[in-house]
């Protein structure tokens, strides 16, 4: 493996580090691996919700690790999903992310304001439009 190879991995690994440590000092918790399950849940959520175009623009803003699990078990022929509504999108996180200890709704606008920390706003705002209203309310 090249230097540069290795350069690429230590800094996506890095990249993915502040993603994580910003969920979760915004959730208050303690632990990576819950921030990890968290922002999986609702990035699946996101994705599943989004079409597929603008799926794929989003993951491109996604740090390389992220994008990665991001895209773990993605379907693309049979999105965007009906489901549509908050109660919907809501339930979906809390399935991948069952911790009864944190507030689905609380996890879901976490992990949004951290997407919209460090994903361009001309991103966001192309997001919030492909989702309806009920979903975009977890973004404001």
């Amino acid at each position: 493996m090249t230097q540069s190879t290795l350069n690429t991995f230590e800094h996506t690994i890095e990249i993915t580090h502040v993603w994580l440590n910003d969920l979760l000092m915004r959730l208050g918790g303690h632990d990576q691996r819950q921030a990890y399950r968290a922002l999986r849940a609702v990035l699946h959520a996101l994705r599943d919700r989004l079409p597929v175009n603008d799926a794929s623009h989003l993951a491109a803003q996604l740090p390389m690790l992220v994008r990665g699990f991001y895209y773990e078990g993605y379907h693309p022929a049979d999105k965007p999903l009906r489901e549509r509504t908050k109660p919907e999108f809501l339930t979906h996180v809390r399935v991948e992310f069952p911790d009864e200890s944190f507030d689905v709704e609380t996890v879901a606008r976490a992990v949004l304001q951290v997407l919209g920390k460090h994903i361009t706003p001309g991103e966001v705002e192309k997001l919030k439009q492909a989702l309806p209203d009920g979903i975009r309310s977890l973004w404001d």
